[in-house]
């Protein structure tokens, strides 16, 4: 669990801003990881976004089942890539949302069977998310699916942001990632907001306050 992870941390150094991927991996349960991994095993050919850093081991897991594989960190990307343009008459930031979109989510034509978000939606700025599940979706083949972590409040050891590396049975494995800070947790309701449209939305329980969906085009 997170609090596991969290408190070896502790013992060793404090929480810091780092870049790529830091500490140890610690094993989550994952019942959507479980899911989606019967059909990666079953259905071989498939086309893959893995969004965040980079991950060998995720990459040599789904090549290794003869899957195709697109890398985007949208997190760092959306975070650091200076989109904001200016502000409005409202003093509120405007952002260059075609602009990331082009660098971050250019397939050139390319569609996709699977895209494991992760929790990335929770680290963007609120300008880049639902544009981000737009263009997924049209990105999409039927029947693709969408593997999306939510977290369901914003403060506490469990809300620092990681990255998910897959393993070949029902957990993953976290891993504490480059520091941005939570910016919104999500309710059924607004996850299902989110992704009106799509034709499909299985929820998976967890006990570490974030919420697992598979949802399907």
């Amino acid at each position: 669990m997170f609090s596991r992870w969290f408190e070896k941390k502790q013992e060793s150094k404090p929480l810091a801003s780092t870049l790529g991927l830091s500490g140890p991996r610690v094993p989550r349960h994952s019942g959507g990881w479980a899911a989606l991994r019967s059909r990666l095993q079953a259905e071989p050919g498939l086309s893959i976004i893995d969004v965040g850093y980079t991950s060998p081991t995720n990459i040599n897991y789904f090549t290794g089942l003869g899957h195709s594989v697109f890398l985007a960190d949208l997190v760092h990307d959306s975070c650091t890539g200076g989109w904001q343009t200016g502000k409005d008459e409202d003093d509120n930031p405007i952002w260059n949302v075609g602009g990331f979109l082009k660098q971050s989510l250019d397939f050139a034509g390319r569609t996709f069977d699977v895209a494991l978000l992760w929790t990335a939606l929770d680290y963007m700025p609120e300008a880049f998310v639902a544009p981000v599940v737009a263009h997924l979706y049209s990105s999409m083949n039927p029947g693709g699916q969408v593997l999306a972590l939510f977290h369901t409040r914003t403060h506490g050891e469990e809300t620092v942001h990681c990255r998910f590396h897959v393993t070949p049975g029902d957990d993953l494995e976290v891993q504490l990632a480059e520091s941005f800070p939570i910016q919104r947790a999500f309710t059924n309701r607004s996850i299902e907001r989110l992704f009106a449209g799509w034709s499909g939305h299985r929820q998976f329980l967890a006990k570490d306050s974030v919420s697992e969906v598979i949802m399907t085009r």
